[in-house]
C-alpha cells in the first residue's frame, strides 16, 4: 500500500504542470528544503522545483514567507518580510544600465559614489578594461597579454592580465569613504562589477562585505550570470536576504530602469 507523499515533496510531473500554469500552481507547491533551511528563498533554482515567473519566489507551502502576485506580474512578500537593503544587476548590458541609474540618481540629488568598469578598445578591438570612479579617476583593471606564460605574481582571466595594484589603489579608498552615510541620508555605492577579475583582491572582498552590511549605505552593484565555477562572494551575495537581484535581458532592458530606481529609493528609506 502506497503511503501519502511526505511533506516538502513535489513530483516532477506536478512541478512541470505548475510551471506550465504560469506560476499559479507553483505557488501552491511545496519547498523541497523545508522551512528551516529555505526561509522563503525558494525560487525553484536551488531546491529542484520548477522555476517561477521572472525567477522570483512565489509563496511555497512550508516556507516562512508568503508572496503575493502584483498586477505587473512581479511578486511582493506579504508575510515574514525582510528589508531589502541592496540591489544587484546581472545580465545583458548591466554596466550601461547601472550608469543610467547613476545619472538618474544624481539628477535627483541623491548622494552616489563608487566605480564602474569600461572597455578599452584600440583599432576597434578590445584591449582590456579600465576602472572609472564616479569622481572621474581612471586606471587600468586589465589588459590583453600576448605572453602565455604565467608568473607567480600575475593574475589572469583568459587573455587578460589583471592589474591588481592599480585596481586596489583606485577602488579601496572609494569603498572606505562611502561607508559614512547615516540611517536618515543613505548614500548609494556603485560597484561595477563584483566579478572574477576584481575578486583576485582579498581586500576588495572584505570591503564589499563591509559595505553590504553598512546601515548608512545602499550597494548598487553588478554581478556576473552564473557560468562555470561559482564565485564564492557572488553566490554569497545572491543568497543574502537583504539583496535583490535584477536579471537584465534583451526583452526587459529598455523598461527595467524605473523598477530599479524605485527599489533603490525604497532601500534608502
Amino acid at each position: 500500500m502506497l503511503g501519502r507523499p511526505r511533506p516538502g515533496r513535489l513530483s516532477a510531473t506536478r512541478a512541470a504542470e505548475a510551471a506550465r500554469a504560469g506560476g499559479a500552481e507553483a505557488g501552491r507547491g511545496r519547498c523541497f528544503s523545508g522551512p528551516s533551511r529555505c526561509e522563503g528563498r525558494c525560487g525553484g533554482r536551488r531546491h529542484g522545483q520548477a522555476r517561477f515567473p521572472h525567477g522570483t519566489p512565489s509563496f511555497v507551502e512550508g516556507c516562512s514567507s508568503k508572496m503575493a502576485k502584483k498586477g505587473d506580474g512581479s511578486f511582493v512578500r506579504t508575510e515574514g518580510a525582510w528589508k531589502v537593503a541592496n540591489i544587484c544587476i546581472e545580465g545583458i548590458g548591466k554596466t550601461t544600465l547601472i550608469q543610467k541609474v547613476t545619472q538618474a540618481l544624481r539628477s535627483s540629488d541623491v548622494p552616489v559614489d563608487g566605480f564602474y568598469t569600461e572597455e578599452v578598445k584600440e583599432g576597434g578591438r578590445r584591449r582590456g578594461f579600465d576602472v572609472v570612479t564616479l569622481s572621474g579617476k581612471r586606471g587600468p583593471l586589465s589588459r590583453v597579454s600576448s605572453d602565455s606564460s604565467t608568473s607567480r605574481r600575475e593574475y589572469r582571466v583568459g587573455q587578460y592580465v589583471v592589474d591588481l595594484v592599480s585596481f586596489e589603489q583606485l577602488v579601496l579608498p572609494v569603498l572606505r569613504n562611502v561607508n559614512h552615510g547615516s540611517d536618515t541620508e543613505k548614500k548609494i555605492c556603485v560597484i561595477d562589477e563584483i566579478g572574477k577579475m576584481e575578486l583576485f583582491s582579498q581586500a576588495f572582498i572584505r570591503a564589499v562585505r563591509e559595505t553590504l552590511t553598512d546601515p548608512g549605505t545602499v550597494v548598487l552593484g553588478t554581478i556576473p550570470v552564473p557560468k562555470g565555477k561559482p564565485l564564492d562572494l557572488v553566490e554569497e551575495i545572491r543568497s543574502r536576504k537583504d539583496v535583490k537581484v535584477f536579471n537584465v535581458s534583451k526583452e526587459n532592458r529598455n523598461n527595467i530602469l524605473q523598477d530599479i530606481l524605485a527599489d533603490v529609493e525604497s532601500c534608502r528609506k
